[in-house]
């Protein structure tokens, strides 16, 4: 019997549209959130490493338990558990309590966990060659609610009215709508599950991922973590740097709308062009993409559509190295490994955001969004590296 990949597709993307209204609208207050309740500018970085640890330590065993059970009791539960964080969240705003804000963001963090492992789940049982573009498909419907959930900030400052909990609070009202929707619609709609055990069979076995994170499959990983890096580090910190030069909270959500459409809505040409041009040639347009968008939003100073325009291209970058990179990491490791080791990108992915955003805050403190941005930059090198060295060994197999 074929598998039914399309509405498995459609499934997927029909959650991440809902999901990401509720990622969305966390991304666009989340650092003025803590900054509101700490009352310092030093701790708004901290609001991005905490989404960014969430998702660390819920990636693995997620990933784990979707090989044993299959992906859709994983998947369901990490967005059931970002709509606890939600609601955590707004309780500490209304408390004005720091840790308790901290704690709630963490637990949100378990909706980027599910949200990422929702493309690979794309990719299960998808033909090598269209790898990418089921894969891209996925990412690309995260556009339709995660450029509204940035702009829900004045409609959410009325729903904080009515409730009667803080202002900043009351975008995270809809993150905990939106995210217990997504955990419902992915228990309800992926069917048949695609890693789910045939009836009989025997328990899968653990597979451990670190003795196929060589060659291209490393190559992959580093290129998905240093990407996610840079983008964390300039967009988080950027809510502030325009707070700090008098932008209001509709210019500030309207560029994080954009640079959330700059990571989405062209994820079908990308994944596409991987497919046909190869993963590696993309990394690399990527990086350099990437490095345009920091000397762009480096140079802004107080001009807002510059730093709009680089915000663009940040997303744009990002969304061309990791769609690539995920399609290299899925095509370099065999069908029983690929879940474990696909945890572990999602992993380092998470784990370098959370870096990022926290030394973007250091940097922030000690210099300025300049800095920040050329900080950023360098992180590029590494992954271009890695991929020419691939490419050259791999020419060289070629030519013996």
């Amino acid at each position: 019997m074929t598998y039914p990949q399309g509405r498995l597709v459609g499934s997927l993307a029909a959650v991440q549209m809902v999901g990401g209204v509720g990622n969305g609208a966390g991304l666009a207050i989340g650092a003025l959130l803590v900054k509101d309740v700490s009352g310092s500018s030093g701790w708004a970085g901290t609001a991005t490493v905490m989404l960014t640890i969430g998702a660390a330590v819920t990636t693995v065993p997620l990933a784990r338990w979707a090989v044993r059970s299959g992906r859709r009791p994983a998947l369901t539960t990490g967005w059931l558990i970002g709509a606890l964080g939600a609601l955590v969240s707004i309780v500490g705003a209304d408390l004005d309590s720091l840790p308790i804000v901290l704690l709630g963001l963490v637990l949100f963090g378990a909706s980027t966990a599910s949200n990422l492992q929702s493309r690979f789940a794309a990719t299960d049982r998808a033909e090598p060659r269209k790898v990418a573009r089921s894969l891209s498909v996925v990412v690309w419907a995260t556009t339709i609610g995660a450029v509204a959930g940035p702009n829900l900030t004045t409609p959410g400052a009325r729903v904080a009215g009515v409730l009667g909990v803080p202002d900043l609070a009351g975008p995270l009202v809809f993150s905990t709508v939106a995210f217990a929707v997504a955990g419902l619609l992915t228990f309800v709609l992926v069917r048949p599950d695609p890693l789910a055990p045939e009836a009989g069979a025997a328990r899968r076995p653990r597979v451990s991922p670190w003795p196929h994170l060589r060659g291209r499959a490393l190559t992959a990983v580093v290129a998905i973590a240093a990407s996610h890096a840079v983008m964390v580090s300039v967009m988080s910190l950027t809510p502030v740097h325009m707070q700090d030069h008098g932008a209001d909270l509709e210019i500030i959500g309207l560029t994080i709308s954009l640079h959330i459409a700059g990571m989405f809505a062209l994820s079908p040409v990308f994944g596409w062009l991987s497919d046909v041009l190869g993963p590696a040639v993309m990394v690399v347009a990527g990086q350099v993409v990437l490095v345009v968008s920091t000397v762009v939003s480096g140079t802004a100073g107080h001009s807002e559509p510059q730093i709009m325009a680089g915000l663009v291209l940040l997303g744009v970058g990002w969304s061309m190295s990791v769609i690539a990179s995920a399609a290299m990491l899925t095509t370099a490791v065999s069908a029983e490994a690929r879940p474990a080791v696909q945890g572990v990108a999602d992993l380092a992915m998470n784990v370098a955001g959370a870096t990022g955003g926290l030394l973007a805050g250091l940097v922030m403190a000690w210099r300025d969004f300049g800095t920040l941005n050329a900080a950023a930059a360098v992180l590029t090198l590494p992954v271009i590296g890695l991929v020419v060295a691939g490419s050259r060994a791999a020419a060289d197999v070629a030519r013996d």
